[in-house]
């Protein structure tokens, strides 16, 4: 145990964000560079260590997280990186974006607020970074086995690392023109910025990772000409099928989807736009769903001069305490105030959009909206609450229904398909053809990036028994396991 007593004598802190009307005008973290240092090691010494340590079930990846928070605690980065490394291929990842379902799986947070452990955890991976503690991991010996991964989202690019290390030779294909799946089109460089990306690659290019990008499964290449050309296949394509809103007016110009507006502001950041042909500039936003996607709108619209931003969502608003069917341990559905929320904005919860008015142009000018509340788990509309609300921009931020249909990947391997419009997969993570793997959120479904490095980790096990009959790979999960995270 780190500090007997710090739980009782250290109050909880985080990171130190920037103040806003300074961050609003750039694309940089939100966080005050360094903020961490001096608090952290106080921080991690706030860990009980405890007997039956709840954080690690939490955790879809079983993190050590008592055993680097010790090491946090006596600043020893070099042991703290090599115990998180152990379980974790992309600690600054997760360190940024991932919910913390282990906070609320701490112990301490029964009746204390939960140790920091997401801020720890990503001091340590950027000390490890800052004092050269990271560096490539090749095989000692080649299999002579090549696998082909689709997409290089963090479960593509977790398994790709699992099956080099392994010594397979594992080529990575992105339909996009960069690597990082959502992680670098889908996620805001506020939230996280690339280079974060860049210098993983970069060491996964050291290690032996072969990157094809701009190569689309079913569209350039026929999948099954893939599956001939490799000895295995592993499909981490995300469930891109974005979740619409059948409603009048969706037609009308200015409504878009998500992930065709968040992309094009990460296009900017990288160079390839002047400004965003999607621009949220002196208009009136409205984003529709409450979730990261779109807390990341909500920012993004900050950050490009929005009017004014209304974000909707059709549940009531959570509480801000645990509600009896959500007890500790489990990952509580609680009302929170992201980074983007703090910059300003309206929260308009119990609403639905019932159509949207345009001008003689065919442009969006506004969202008709009613009130409503659950009966029976489903939203019944609530008379005399119509009223309408100004927009000019529409962000569609609602989900994801399930792995991409229209490439021909699905139907080119012949892959069965679970009732959620998933990839089916066994305890193996095996599809129904023989060769072809799946991971993260294309057979799992939209899910958190924890979840989808656990698989990427898991999956890559599989492939590995599947190519050489035995593997010493971890496997944080099975296909099955939903355990205490969401």
């Amino acid at each position: 145990m780190a500090d007997p007593k710090g739980f009782l004598n250290t109050d909880r802190e985080v990171a130190q964000s920037r103040p806003v009307e300074e961050r609003v005008k750039d694309w940089n973290e939100v966080y005050v560079p360094g903020s961490l240092l001096p608090i952290v090691s106080k921080q991690a010494g706030r860990c009980m260590d405890c007997g039956i340590p709840f954080c690690h079930q939490g955790c879809p990846l079983g993190n050590l997280i008592p055993e680097w928070n010790d090491y946090a605690y006596r600043e020893d980065w070099g042991a703290a990186i090599e115990r998180l490394h152990a379980t974790n291929n992309f600690p600054e990842f997760t360190g940024r974006l991932c919910p913390a379902p282990c906070e609320s799986a701490c112990v301490l947070g029964i009746n204390q607020p939960p140790v920091t452990i997401k801020n720890v955890e990503v001091t340590i991976i950027d000390k490890a970074w800052e004092a050269g503690h990271v560096t490539p991991q090749p095989p000692e010996r080649l299999s002579g086995k090549t696998v082909a991964v689709i997409g290089s989202g963090p479960a593509g690019l977790a398994a790709a690392q699992q099956l080099t290390r392994a010594g397979h030779t594992a080529v990575v294909y992105e339909r996009a023109d960069r690597l990082g799946g959502l992680l670098r089109y889908g996620i805001p460089e506020f939230k996280m910025e690339k280079r974060h990306i860049n210098r993983r690659i970069e060491q996964m290019r050291a290690e032996g990772t072969k990157f094809r990008t701009e190569v689309e499964i079913g569209r350039d290449v026929d999948a099954k000409k893939l599956l001939k050309r490799h000895d295995a296949v592993v499909i981490a394509a995300g469930a891109t099928t974005a979740r619409d809103l059948k409603v009048p007016g969706r037609e009308l110009n200015g409504v878009h989807q998500a992930m065709e507006y968040l992309p094009l502001s990460n296009k900017v950041q990288e160079g390839d736009l002047t400004v965003s042909p999607i621009s949220a500039e002196g208009k009136h936003v409205v984003v529709i769903g409450g979730g990261d996607t779109g807390a990341d709108c909500v920012g993004t619209a900050h950050r490009q001069g929005a009017a004014s931003v209304t974000q909707l969502e059709i549940m009531p608003k959570p509480g801000e305490e645990r509600a009896p069917h959500q007890p500790w341990p489990t990952f509580p559905m609680l009302y929170k105030v992201s980074s983007a929320h703090e910059e300003g904005g309206e929260r308009v919860y119990s609403v639905n959009t019932t159509h949207f008015e345009g001008d003689e142009d065919g442009n969006v000018q506004w969202l008709h909206l009613v009130e409503v509340e659950m009966k029976d788990g489903k939203p019944e509309q609530k008379p005399g609450t119509e009223r309408k609300i100004p927009a000019q921009l529409v962000t569609l931020a609602m989900g994801f229904t399930g792995v991409d249909r229209d490439n021909g990947l699905v139907e080119q391997f012949g892959v069965e398909l679970d009732e959620r419009g998933n990839v089916a997969r066994d305890a193996e993570y095996a599809t129904s053809v023989d060769g072809v793997f799946v991971a993260g959120d294309a057979g799992r479904g939209q899910s958190l990036i924890v979840w989808a490095i656990a698989e990427g980790r898991s999956a890559a096990k599989g492939v590995d028994r599947y190519l050489t009959g035995t593997s010493a790979l971890p496997s944080p999960i099975a296909p099955t396991d939903r355990a205490l995270a969401v």
